[in-house]
C-alpha cells in the first residue's frame, strides 16, 4: 500500500483542528476536496479515522492510533525534502534569501551587497514569497535564510530581530485624508475599507489590520489579494486602503498612490530566520552579516529564539 505523505500532511491538519474547515483554510484546499482525500485515506488503511457530527469532528480509536506515526512520517518527509534542496543549492554555490514585499527594506540591500562582496564565488538569489509565507519556506527548505516579518510561527527556527520599521498606510491619490494631512492616526481609517488576504495566518492579518481597533471595534474589511502588487491596485483604483512598511512606501510609488505615515500603532519587526539542524558557513556568515550591519546602525540585537 503505498500512501501519500500529502494525504497524510491533510489528515494531520484535520486531526490537530479537529474541523475540516480550519484545516482547509490552513491546507489552502477546498473542503470538498479535503473531504475526498480524508475517504481516500480512511480506504487505503481500511478504517474510519474521523466521526462528523453535524459541524463537529472527532478522532475514532483507529484515528487516534495512526496520528503519532503520521507526524512523524510527515516531519521525516519535510526534513529530508529540505536537506535535499539545502544540498542541491549548496552544491551551485546558491544562498536563497526568502522575503516578502520589500523584505528587510535598505538592511537587507546592504546585507546582500556585503555579502557578496566577501563571498564573490557565491550567487545569493532573493526567493519572494507570498504574505506570511517566509518562515514556512525556511521549513520546506526553499529557502536557507530569511527576512521574516513578525508575527510569525517560528517553530523549527532561529531567529533575531534586524530591524523595525513604522508603518504606513497607502490610499488613491485623490482620497480625503491624502490632501488634508501629512500623516494618519489609525482611527482617521476606521471606516476605510482594509485589503487583507487568506494567504497568512489570521494572527498576521489581525495585526496588520490592528483588529481590534483602540476602540474595540473591527476593521472594515475590503477586497482580497495575494501579493502586493493585487493589493497596490486595488488601493490605487480607490476600492481600499492598505497598511504597509515604510520601505514599501518609498519603493512602491505610482501615480496614483499616496502613502501617508500612521503615527499610533507599533512598527513592524523584522527578523532574519534560518532552520534549526545543520547550518552551512555560507547561512552563518550571512546572518553574522545582517546582525553586524544591524547592530551598526542601532537596530537591536535579540539572542536566537
Amino acid at each position: 500500500m503505498d500512501v501519500d505523505t500529502r494525504v497524510l500532511r491533510y489528515y494531520v491538519a484535520v486531526a490537530e483542528h479537529l474541523s475540516f474547515t480550519r484545516a482547509a483554510q490552513e491546507l489552502f484546499v477546498s473542503q470538498p476536496s479535503l473531504s475526498r482525500q480524508i475517504q481516500r485515506l480512511e480506504n487505503e488503511v481500511g478504517a474510519a479515522l474521523f466521526v462528523r457530527t453535524g459541524r463537529r469532528v472527532r478522532l475514532t480509536a483507529a484515528g487516534e492510533s495512526l496520528l503519532p506515526a503520521a507526524r512523524r512520517i510527515v516531519d521525516d518527509w519535510r526534513q529530508a525534502v529540505r536537506e535535499v534542496r539545502t544540498a542541491e543549492a549548496a552544491r551551485r554555490k546558491l544562498l536563497r534569501i526568502g522575503f516578502v514585499a520589500t523584505g528587510a527594506g535598505p538592511l537587507g540591500r546592504r546585507a546582500r551587497t556585503a555579502f557578496t562582496s566577501a563571498h564573490p564565488g557565491i550567487t545569493v538569489e532573493p526567493k519572494r514569497f507570498d504574505w506570511g509565507g517566509e518562515a514556512d519556506a525556511l521549513r520546506q527548505g526553499l529557502a536557507d535564510a530569511a527576512f521574516v516579518w513578525l508575527p510569525a510561527d517560528l517553530s523549527g527556527l532561529h531567529a533575531r530581530v534586524v530591524a523595525t520599521e513604522a508603518r504606513w498606510v497607502a490610499l488613491a491619490a485623490t482620497h480625503p485624508l491624502a490632501a488634508a494631512r501629512d500623516t494618519v492616526s489609525i482611527m482617521d481609517l476606521r471606516d476605510e475599507p482594509l485589503m487583507w488576504t487568506r494567504k497568512a495566518p489570521q494572527e498576521w492579518v489581525d495585526w496588520w489590520a490592528v483588529n481590534p481597533r483602540p476602540d474595540g471595534s473591527a476593521p472594515r474589511w475590503g477586497p482580497e489579494n495575494d501579493n502586493v502588487e493585487e493589493m497596490l491596485e486595488h488601493v490605487a483604483a480607490g476600492n481600499a486602503v492598505c497598511l504597509g512598511t515604510e520601505s514599501m512606501a518609498g519603493y512602491y510609488t505610482h501615480p496614483e498612490l499616496t502613502w501617508r505615515r500612521v503615527t499610533d500603532i507599533e512598527p513592524l519587526r523584522i527578523a532574519v530566520a534560518w532552520p534549526h539542524g545543520r547550518t552551512g558557513p555560507l547561512v552563518r556568515a550571512f546572518v553574522d552579516t545582517v546582525t553586524g550591519l544591524a547592530a551598526d546602525h542601532g537596530e537591536p540585537r535579540v539572542s536566537p529564539a
